[in-house]
């Protein structure tokens, strides 16, 4: 498993929790002594301008540092991705998180989203065909829904579970009838029981990103990756983020 990253996501680019002082130090700290690193690169506008308006990305232009980590943050994305479709799972340590970004509009700590971008461009490239992505945040991915809406090649799924077992349950049940080729998780850490979802711990992450490996093994060639989105509680972040990639290793 190898972790995307760039020093640059430590900046404070905005005042909103996923841009606070120290939570991507939390992360990288747990996670460098077990996993290989590899340094992100911007996404071009190019890049970028497959899911977003050119509106949309003149209005992130208009917050100078944050495009900049921004630009960062899906160029880490489509790196992650890239390494996936070669054979080489990987997970994209980035912020600004992505997945409430849609064509036009943002909101919830979000400006491009990321993963969206990272699977346009590997369709765009004929790397693949099909995409799943599953998303463990909390929160619903509204902006990746609504820009594969009408893409059927490229399903997303937000489980949902009222204990531990029944989210861990949904998520297995749905990864056991899919086909994709390849299959990507938005990797948010606040149902962690510590975070703001109060609901799973540790351990469970670590059973999905089992999951998510064993059915990329099954049906796409061991071809898997996750993104970074939301999880703020910095004494437990790290530890969670370490779990799932020990799961999808």
């Amino acid at each position: 498993m190898k972790v995307v990253y760039h020093p640059r996501y430590e900046e404070v680019y905005a005042s909103d929790p996923a841009a606070k002082a120290g939570r991507m130090e939390s992360i990288i700290k747990e996670i460098s002594p077990h996993f290989e690193i590899v340094m992100a690169e911007p996404a071009t506008v190019g890049d970028i301008g497959l899911v977003h308006s050119r509106e949309h990305i003149k209005y992130v232009q208009r917050m100078a540092l944050t495009y900049e980590i921004a630009l960062l943050a899906a160029g880490g994305a489509i790196k992650a991705a890239e390494l996936a479709a070669e054979g080489q799972p990987a997970f994209a340590l980035i912020r600004p998180p992505g997945h409430h970004a849609s064509r036009d509009h943002c909101w919830g700590f979000c400006f491009f989203n990321n993963m969206a971008i990272s699977i346009a461009k590997l369709r765009k490239e004929g790397r693949i065909k099909t995409a799943v992505i599953v998303d463990i945040d909390l929160h619903f991915g509204d902006g990746t829904a609504d820009i594969f809406e009408n893409i059927p090649e490229v399903i997303y799924f937000h489980p949902e579970g009222r204990n531990r077992q029944g989210f861990v349950d949904g998520v297995s049940r749905f990864l056991a009838q899919i086909k994709a080729d390849v299959v990507a998780v938005s990797a948010g850490f606040d149902r962690h029981e510590q975070d703001w979802g109060g609901l799973l711990k540790t351990e469970d992450y670590k059973t999905i990103g089992r999951l998510v490996k064993e059915c990329a093994e099954r049906v796409c060639q061991g071809k898997r990756y996750g993104v970074l989105e939301g999880g703020y509680n910095h004494s437990v972040l790290g530890r969670n983020v370490k779990a799932l990639l020990k799961g999808m290793s």
